[in-house]
């Protein structure tokens, strides 16, 4: 409802907050000793959170947050290389950005090498080419073989670990808020998760992810700082410099909503007044100096005075060279003229052609202008000299307009004349600080509205419920009933305010009639992964016989099985190796046996189709292609 005190107007300004750099903090003495402490990294694709998997107060956040980027310029070394909070401002250097991720997959493991030496550096390592810590590391959903192998061989091959763990970020967030809500084991639920670069939908079903259902909606937190920027832009093109990434990316975090009922809301905001009270203003940096604003009369009389002695000046000085310039081109054509008094013709006609005349009466013409033309410039410049004074006083003692210095330009130079402008105009009074003020209004719910409907930026795919209504088509109505009872939200981009009530709005349609479920919203949504995996790490300690402990891959199983292995544990994704089905060579029959028995024939013909078992690995094969990707 309206205010009945009017409207109230909202000024707000952008922070531009920038980074510090890290410390370097010191290797504690309870992490190495008596057995080395776990270091949990959650590599997520816009912020980097490290921190060690240590009981205590002291440990229990993570030590670093940065940003996932480096900016390298081409040609640098290593060390010149700028990583995470050591950018103070990420725009001066927007194009030297580089990630390890595409979409939210890891492949630039050249960039993921310097990210590992940032943390490792500031948590206080100073060993050369080993860490003799576990290290617990997120993945993505249904995360490529190929991807993890590299991965695997970066940690163990160039850090020299002695046991890692990969886990799946949403499901350490989904676990570790089901503790706290104290649910019995095993979880059952099914998880919406938003980031920068992608959304997922994970189904988990006793306790473990369901890889074969997992859903990706390539619209997330970059995105929408995309679509904000552009509508802004558009919006106001002379600011176009001011409407950065980094500013658009706060706008989204601190100004914006998600509507309950996009169209509804909407509705709203074709009122004026629930325009004016809602409608966040972003203040710009500008200066307010206005040329010529509020100047006394006093200053302004002085300044009209230096200005008409200025230009008296120049009148003066430009008379004089032009009336110098008529004088020289005058005894120039007299001179020529005597010649043909002293009776020397070929020099009168040379000179003649040299002056481009055709005869005498033609320069006599030119001569009679010229003297008059030099008369009139020495009867202004005395005229002026005699005049100047008086003119000056007289000019002094009335009031100025703004076009009293045109009286004293000379007629034979327009060039300078003033533009002249009535007297006591009112000048219409131009608010500079109102001229950089963005009006964010309907943008704070228009980019939110991207997750669930990508059509608004030209996205061809589906939105999150739809795609969320997709995957629970798939299951079972027991199973559904199950996974609908624990609708979990997590995530950075699932901040928004009235997010859990919009995924509530939208399930409430999408359910049977009289159906239940519930929704819950992570306590922290960008931080209970790390703080999942730090509780998993402390109930699962890493080493125990020489397989190792559940869920951890040593050093001895990365050797024998390979950099794709996946120890499998309540968080984790689903291993499912890669078995490459080898074809059957064919035999070549010789003519001789052929000829002689029918039956080695028959045998030719069998051997040169695949087996059953064949056909059956690859189509398994396809399978887990299809799944891992």
């Amino acid at each position: 409802m309206a205010s009945k005190e009017g409207p109230v107007c909202q000024i707000f300004s952008f922070q531009d907050s920038k980074t510090s750099p890290d410390p370097i903090f010191e290797l504690p003495a309870q992490c190495s000793t008596p057995t080395p402490v776990p270091i949990v990294i959650d590599n997520g694709s816009f912020q980097t959170r490290a921190g060690w998997a240590a009981p205590g107060a002291e440990f229990d956040s993570p030590r670093l947050l940065f940003r996932s980027v480096a900016a390298r310029s081409r040609g640098a070394a290593r060390s010149e290389t700028q990583i995470g909070n050591d950018i103070p401002n990420l725009e001066p250097l927007r194009w030297l950005l580089k990630s390890q991720f595409d979409r939210n997959v890891v492949v630039n493991f050249e960039i993921q090498e310097l990210i590992f030496d940032y943390v490792f550096t500031h948590l206080g390592f100073t060993s050369e080419g080993s860490v003799e810590h576990p290290i617990v590391l997120t993945e993505a959903p249904c995360n490529p073989l190929h991807c993890r192998q590299m991965m695997s061989e970066l940690l163990f091959e160039c850090y020299r670990v002695p046991y890692v763990s990969y886990g799946v970020d949403g499901l350490y967030s989904f676990n570790h808020n089901n503790s706290q809500r104290g649910l019995q084991l095993p979880h059952s639920g099914i998880i919406l998760s938003s980031g920068y670069h992608s959304s997922h939908i994970l189904p988990v079903v006793n306790g473990r992810l369901d890889a074969v259902n997992c859903k990706r909606v390539n619209v997330a937190g970059s995105q929408a700082a995309s679509y904000l920027q552009r509508l802004l832009q558009l919006k106001y093109p002379g600011h176009l410099a001011a409407i950065t990434l980094s500013r658009m990316e706060e706008l989204l975090h601190e100004h914006s909503y998600t509507a309950v009922d996009y169209h509804e809301e909407l509705e709203k905001w074709r009122s004026p007044e629930f325009y004016e009270r809602e409608v966040h203003r972003i203040q710009l940096p500008f200066s307010g100096k206005v040329p010529g604003g509020c100047v006394s009369v006093e200053e302004r009389q002085e300044r009209r005075a230096q200005q008409l002695r200025r230009l008296q000046e120049i009148n003066a000085r430009r008379r004089e060279e032009k009336l110098q310039q008529d004088q020289e081109r005058l005894d120039k054509l007299m001179a020529v003229q005597e010649l043909l008094e002293d009776g020397l013709l070929d020099q009168f006609h040379k000179s003649l052609v040299q002056l481009n005349m055709d005869s005498a009466e033609e320069l006599q013409s030119y001569i009679n202008k010229l003297q008059l033309a030099v008369e009139q410039g020495k009867q202004k410049l005395l005229h002026s000299d005699g005049v100047e004074g008086k003119t000056e006083v007289s000019e002094l003692e009335q009031p100025m307009d703004e076009g009293d210095g045109v009286a004293l330009m000379d007629s034979d130079f327009p060039e300078d004349t003033l533009p002249e402008k009535p007297a006591n105009v009112v000048q219409p009074v131009f608010n500079m600080a109102e001229y950089h003020q963005l009006f964010v209004g309907t943008e704070r719910l228009r980019c939110p509205e991207i997750l669930f409907q990508p059509s608004l930026t030209g996205e061809d795919q589906m939105g999150l419920m739809e795609t969320l209504q997709y995957v629970l088509a798939r299951y079972t109505p027991e199973q559904q009933e199950a996974l609908v009872s624990n609708v979990f939200l997590t995530g950075g981009n699932m901040q928004y305010p009235g997010m859990k009530e919009r995924v509530e709005r939208e399930l409430l349609a999408m359910r049977p009639f009289q159906s239940n479920f519930k929704v819950t919203m992570a306590s922290q949504p960008a931080l209970d992964a790390w703080y999942g995996a730090r509780a998993w790490a402390l109930e699962h300690p890493a080493g125990g016989g020489a397989g190792g402990a559940e869920g951890w891959i040593s050093r001895q199983e990365y050797e024998e099985k390979g950099g794709e292995y996946l120890s499998e544990h309540c968080a984790s994704n689903v291993f499912i190796p890669m078995k490459i089905a080898k074809p059957v060579p064919a035999r070549s029959a010789e003519p001789s046996v052929t000829a002689q028995t029918p039956a080695s024939a028959a045998v030719t013909t069998v051997t040169s189709t695949p087996t059953p078992s064949s056909s059956s690995a690859a189509a398994a094969a396809a399978d887990v292609a299809m799944v891992t990707s």
